[in-house]
């Protein structure tokens, strides 16, 4: 189950998109500032060239971007294409279409080497890169989805940089993202990012193909993703990529509909994140909420409860007051749950006070259920999270 859902009609009010450059330059700056996670994807066509050779020159400029936003104080994660393209190179798998299992070799020895080169570029700033590789899977699966999810907050907060890319040594045909735009998008919901930037061969969303139209026109600001919307969006271009513009309109849905601004920019340029943050061109959509309130009003009305916890008095004004539910309040566990599964929180005569996703599944629940968080280690033989539901993940009745 990946979190929020891909679409939320009732968020996407009718389309609003417009070429009044001025205005939406402004819009655009202050979305990017107020950005305090932001996830950048970066397409194989940067980042690598015809020869599958690492552009060198380009990543140590992004590296030096990257730094100035991290030294502002944000938190940014990397999505990174290239790693086949990298591989078939060193494999000499460079004529013709090469086979899935081609592809997953090649990927195999560029991940490797795509690795070391953000690690070269980003060492003399000081910062830790880590890579991690994720499937369709990893969003999908409820508990593998709270794994990667928890991994990247930790990355996150240890100050290192995750670069993540989809696990193409694994994935098949049938279960595979397809290409990065989404796989960006998937993880900008993960982590309730308040931006997502796509850096591509093109510096944003048109009326038409440019390529093919002189006469289109760039649209700097779209509101939302309707079907005119996606009428503009023009076939995948030649080469390494595998994205385009369609790819890039399904990852503005999945985007917005976890509050997440999303922006198209050309990333051809040196320093093009810092372009952008300058007000550069670009088409950005903006999302209409918080990625916290699209988090909350996914949990309030998209899930159905596996179980419940009634909870004392205490306990009861502590939620009302904003904060988590530790386990000392809980007095009873009804159902069969799993970490991460939504549940009730009851009162002692049984009305319904919040709804939330329990960080322990309910047999660990009934084991620390009435107990101090410090006990939680002795009674359940690890060391899990203080909170029986964490606030963030409590929405209130």
């Amino acid at each position: 189950m990946s979190e929020p859902p891909l679409v939320q009609p009732g968020l996407q009010a009718d389309a609003i998109a417009t070429s009044a450059p001025a205005a939406q330059a402004g819009q655009a700056g202050r979305t990017l500032a107020a950005a305090r996670r932001l996830v950048v994807k970066i397409g194989s066509a940067l980042l690598v060239d015809d020869a599958g050779r690492v552009r060198r020159a380009w990543l140590d400029a992004l590296a030096q971007d990257i730094a100035a936003l991290r030294a502002e104080g944000r938190e940014v994660v990397v999505v990174s294409s290239g790693a086949i393209a990298v591989g078939r190179r060193h494999l000499g798998l460079t004529r013709g279409t090469p086979k899935l299992e081609e592809k997953q070799a090649a990927a195999a020895v560029g991940q490797i080497r795509l690795a070391h080169a953000y690690e070269e570029a980003l060492a003399p700033h000081g910062i830790a890169v880590a890579q991690v590789l994720l499937t369709l899977g990893d969003t999908e699966e409820r508990r593998r989805h709270l794994n990667a999810r928890g991994t990247l907050a930790t990355l996150l907060r240890h100050g290192a940089l995750p670069v993540i890319n989809e696990n193409d040594t694994v994935a098949t045909t049938e279960i595979r993202f397809g290409d990065n735009d989404r796989l960006a998008a998937r993880v900008a919901a993960m982590i309730d990012a308040e931006a997502l930037v796509l850096l591509s061969d093109i510096d944003g969303l048109y009326t038409a193909d440019p390529r093919r139209d002189p006469a289109a026109e760039h649209l700097p600001l779209v509101e939302a993703v309707t079907p005119e919307i996606e009428a503009m969006a023009g076939a995948a271009p030649s080469g390494y990529s595998s994205g385009g513009m369609v790819t890039k309109l399904a990852a503005a849905r999945i985007a917005l509909s976890a509050g997440c601004s999303m922006a198209i920019a050309n990333g051809r340029p040196a320093h093009a994140l810092a372009a952008l943050a300058g007000g550069g061109k670009a088409t950005w959509f903006q999302a209409q909420i918080e990625p916290r309130q699209a988090r909350k009003r996914w949990i309030a009305g998209s899930l159905s409860p596996c179980g419940a916890l009634t909870v004392d008095a205490g306990a009861a004004r502590a939620l009302a007051a904003g904060k988590s539910l530790l386990p000392a309040g809980v007095t009873a566990v009804e159902g069969r749950f799993e970490r991460g599964d939504p549940v009730r929180v009851l009162d002692a005569a049984g009305r319904e006070l919040a709804r939330g996703l329990s960080a322990y599944s309910s047999a660990d629940a009934m084991r620390i259920a009435g107990h101090k968080s410090r006990d939680i280690e002795k009674l359940l033989g690890y060391r899990g999270r203080e909170e029986l539901v964490h606030r963030d993940d409590l929405v209130l009745s």
